[in-house]
């Protein structure tokens, strides 16, 4: 359900209202039943139909229909909606880890994430920079990596939530191989083909030669490129981040490996916000998200939209089926 603060309660709702939007998977919300029914009443959607207290023992493959299990963490009637809390950044954690404890048990087919708010987060005293690391570290992880998905752009990333100072000494040869291998396995399963790669550069104008940054193409980038070619990988880069994303270049790519976390977002978010889908790749489960955040000045207002929700739903379905 994402952070019950944010518009994660009603997008939840959104989903449920209409089986045809998540039809054939079956979902099953870990959240607050009582923070569900009082945006529904506010909202003016319907009220989910199953309700199920939370307990270790649930069998949720069992489900036959769209049901809430209630962890009952939120005191509904004093909870205050749109505002950065630690109550919503507890729960929103605790959501989180079932969910992933279910999934590694084998208890439910995939995971799609609501939004939470990483200051809420911090605020309950759990230090994660986001969803992607809580995943990366429940799962026994050393690492893996984020893409977002949609018809229009692809992206996936070598690094994400980090300080763009810190970005440099994070690059290494190895970690863009990995990141690079990563994508070509999700893409297979996602066009159910063999897929054509692009590679952003880390600076202007891909470093110009070695006229900007400190030569990360050259020393980097290129050899990574590289070795993934003699693979077999069809890639090409790196190229200049300001032309990766032109119109007449998108079509002919999967995806766009990008070196930080706004060089793929910004694009990404300007062309298919309300379509996208986040997924966390390297994992031994199927996670997807949605691709916004959690609107604190709208929520519980009706006015999110469901679109990104039902995308990540039928990703994480399709993903689970393979």
């Amino acid at each position: 359900m994402g952070d019950p603060g944010g518009v994660g309660p009603e997008v939840c709702l959104q989903l449920l209202s209409d089986p045809k939007q998540y039809a054939p998977a079956v979902p099953i919300v870990f959240g607050d039943a009582a923070i569900l029914s009082r945006v529904a009443k506010q909202c003016g959607f319907p009220e989910p139909k199953v309700v199920v207290p939370f307990a270790e023992s649930l069998d949720f493959r069992g489900m036959a229909e769209a049901t809430v299990v209630d962890f009952g963490t939120i005191e509904s009637e004093t909870f205050v909606p749109g505002k950065v809390s630690a109550e919503g950044g507890e729960a929103s954690y605790q959501y989180i880890m079932r969910a992933i404890d279910a999934a590694l048990a084998g208890k439910v087919d995939g995971i799609t994430t609501g939004p939470i708010n990483k200051e809420a987060l911090h605020a309950a005293q759990h230090f994660y920079p986001g969803h992607t690391e809580i995943f990366i570290e429940r799962c026994g992880r050393d690492s893996g990596c984020m893409m977002l998905t949609s018809d229009l752009l692809t992206c996936s990333f070598v690094t994400t939530h980090v300080g763009y100072r810190d970005v440099p000494e994070l690059l290494t040869i190895e970690r863009i191989g990995e990141v690079i291998d990563l994508t070509v396995d999700a893409m297979r399963k996602i066009r159910h083909r063999e897929p054509r790669l692009l590679v952003c550069g880390l600076n202007p104008h891909a470093g110009e030669h070695g006229l900007f940054g400190d030569r990360e193409e050259e020393r980097i980038i290129m050899p990574a490129v590289q070795i993934a070619r003699d693979k077999g990988i069809q890639i090409d880069g790196p190229v200049p981040p300001d032309t990766a994303f032109l119109a007449e270049r998108r079509p002919l790519y999967d995806c766009v490996v990008c070196m930080y976390h706004d060089q793929g977002h910004i694009p990404l978010k300007a062309l298919a916000f309300d379509i996208a889908v986040n997924t966390t790749l390297g994992l031994p489960i199927v996670r997807t998200s949605v691709d916004h955040g959690t609107a604190f000045d709208i929520a519980w207002q009706g006015k999110a939209k469901v679109s990104s929700m039902i995308h990540a739903v039928r990703l994480a379905g399709d993903l689970s089926a393979r």
